[in-house]
């Protein structure tokens, strides 16, 4: 009599299934730091396009450059002036409403007000913290966030005005720009 074998046996069945989720999980895994890799990266464009766009704005009001100064975390109410041109052309504005309109729609962004999801802010940095220095012409801006995942403190090795912006974490991230204004 010949003994021939019709499909698989049990133990060869479950090999293959635990090669598989061996498999599966692998995957997993790479999508999660991949996601974490991705969202690390969107916090660290949005901080430069932030510290940017305070010292563009600053380059269009050189007359309120001092003013500029300071720490940034969201607490900055609204201006009586309103000196946004993208909603009135004909809007005309001294420079220190300007300034104080330029701060607060800034801190806005960093805070996330330009997007929402169930009125909860979402676009912007995780824990934000902004600090800018002037001195003369020279000009220090630091973005401070919140990361995922400990490192170590981004600040470590920085001035002490740069380790004075936000709070002292390992997951703290930081940007810098340093530029001067003529």
């Amino acid at each position: 009599m010949k003994n021939q074998q019709k499909g698989l046996s049990l133990i060869e069945v479950m090999v293959s299934l635990v090669i598989l989720v061996v498999g599966l999980i692998g995957i997993f895994n790479l999508h999660i730091i991949a996601k974490r890799g991705s969202f690390e990266s969107f916090q660290q464009t949005q901080a430069a396009y932030l510290a940017n766009d305070i010292v563009n704005r600053m380059k269009l009001n050189k007359a309120q450059l001092p003013g500029y100064a300071g720490t940034y975390e969201g607490k900055l109410t609204l201006p009586s002036a309103v000196c946004d041109v993208a909603v009135n052309v004909n809007i005309v504005c001294s420079n220190g409403e300007s300034l104080a309109w330029d701060l607060y729609q800034w801190e806005q962004n960093i805070n996330g007000a330009s997007e929402q999801l169930r009125n909860k802010n979402v676009g912007g940095l995780d824990s934000p913290t902004a600090c800018i220095s002037v001195t003369g012409n020279a000009v220090m801006v630091v973005m401070t966030w919140r990361g995922i995942s400990e490192t170590s403190d981004g600040a470590a090795k920085q001035n002490s005005f740069v380790k004075g912006c936000g709070s002292s974490d390992k997951r703290r991230r930081i940007f810098i720009v340093e530029t001067v204004i003529i």
